[in-house]
């Protein structure tokens, strides 16, 4: 009997405890949910959570396959649009014996003083597909030189009277494709067609004779602030047609504040970076092309396309050049230097074919005229639209 007593009061302490365990419980969820003011009570685990459940766990991109961008830090921003304006002060030109092909109205040597040439140039580059895996952008460009002679009325030499009546045009259009092989690797081609002449737009020149340019990079880029890459050529950057080996290489410092932006031998640079509004630049750049002379010349009644002669035009620019933020990204460019010749002779065309000079292949061929210039300092000053 003592035994009975005895288990019905321990019975009778179990459930008091109980009660009050899940008094507390209820209470503690009640606190619970006033203070995240959720609508749902919090579950109770029964046991506890098995953790290697997750063991296969990974992320969705895991597999995914990355790759480079064209850009790294520090670089001075891409132009998407530009209008500029180039100014060369005076220098003196010396133009060679021009003789016709029947030999009849030979025109002598002329050296004539000029005081200044410049003209507009405006260009535009618009992407057209912007991927991880791919970027292309298309492009547009015009030139112009004009030249302004001392004496004008007393030039007597065919091209020096076709440059003070008409000038030189380059108009053209080009194209840019950065495709990345990897997070590292990538290939970078640019290609681009020029209709260069002295012609103008209420006569124009036929399409036949655009110029076609191009090059062809294997690069990589190794981290956020050096890029580099190897490359081959087809260029008139020096007036004539040739071949050459290309070197890429962009690189910023680890403070961002010197860098270089080089695609050797067209243009070399060493960047000063005094903050991302504010940049200043010095170096050069290879400039030119080769101009068909196509207008005829009124005053001695020369018709200067039956002589298939062509301007090959070539200048090494040695410069200084200060690129700053006007507001957001409208930039605009300052650059000032000196400007060397490096080839203004004329060679006429074989039966409409260029006469390959390069690395000496055509050193038997003389120039049909050996033109001299001497060297002016130029200005250059543009507005660009540039990219975020």
């Amino acid at each position: 009997m003592k035994f009975y007593y005895l288990a019905r009061r321990c019975r009778i302490l179990l459930l008091v405890w109980a009660s009050a365990l899940f008094g507390v419980n209820a209470l503690q969820a009640q606190t619970d949910k006033n203070l995240t003011d959720s609508s749902v009570a919090p579950a109770i685990i029964d046991a506890e959570e098995d953790f290697s459940q997750y063991d296969d766990l990974s992320f969705a991109a895991e597999g995914a396959k990355r790759y480079c961008s064209p850009k790294i830090e520090g670089l001075s921003p891409a132009k998407l649009i530009s209008v500029g304006y180039d100014y060369q002060m005076g220098y003196t030109m010396t133009a060679d014996t021009f003789r016709p092909e029947n030999l009849a109205n030979v025109s002598m040597k002329e050296s004539a003083k000029l005081l200044s040439s410049n003209g507009i140039r405006l260009g535009c580059n618009i992407p057209v597909i912007s991927k991880t895996n791919l970027v292309w952008q298309m492009g547009f460009n015009y030139w112009e030189q004009r030249y302004k002679f001392e004496n004008p009325d007393a030039l007597k030499n065919p091209m020096l009277t076709s440059l003070r009546d008409n000038g030189l045009r380059t108009m053209g259009i080009n194209t840019t494709l950065f495709k990345p092989l990897d997070d590292v690797k990538f290939l970078l081609f640019q290609g681009s067609a020029d209709l260069n002449g002295d012609y103008q737009f209420g006569k124009f020149m036929p399409l036949r004779y655009t110029k076609y340019s191009g090059a062809l990079i294997y690069g990589k880029r190794t981290g956020e602030k050096k890029q580099w890459g190897l490359g081959v050529a087809r260029t008139y950057r020096v007036g004539e047609l040739n071949y050459i080996p290309i070197i890429f290489y962009n690189s910023t410092d680890i403070a961002n504040k010197w860098g270089t932006e080089i695609l050797f031998p067209a243009r070399a640079h060493v960047r000063r970076t005094f903050n991302s509004r504010n940049m200043l630049f010095a170096g050069y750049e290879l400039e030119g092309q080769s101009y068909r002379l196509w207008r005829s010349n009124d005053a001695s009644g020369l018709n200067l396309r039956d002589e298939k002669a062509e301007i090959r035009r070539g200048e090494i620019r040695l410069r200084m050049v200060y690129e700053f933020s006007i507001k957001d990204f409208l930039w605009m460019s300052i650059q000032a230097g000196y400007r060397i010749n490096y080839r203004y002779n004329v060679d006429r065309l074989d039966d409409d074919r260029e006469i390959y000079r390069a690395f000496g292949l055509a050193s038997d061929a003389p120039y049909f005229m050996t033109n001299q210039l001497t060297n002016p300092l130029y200005l250059n000053i543009s507005v660009n639209l540039v990219s975020p």
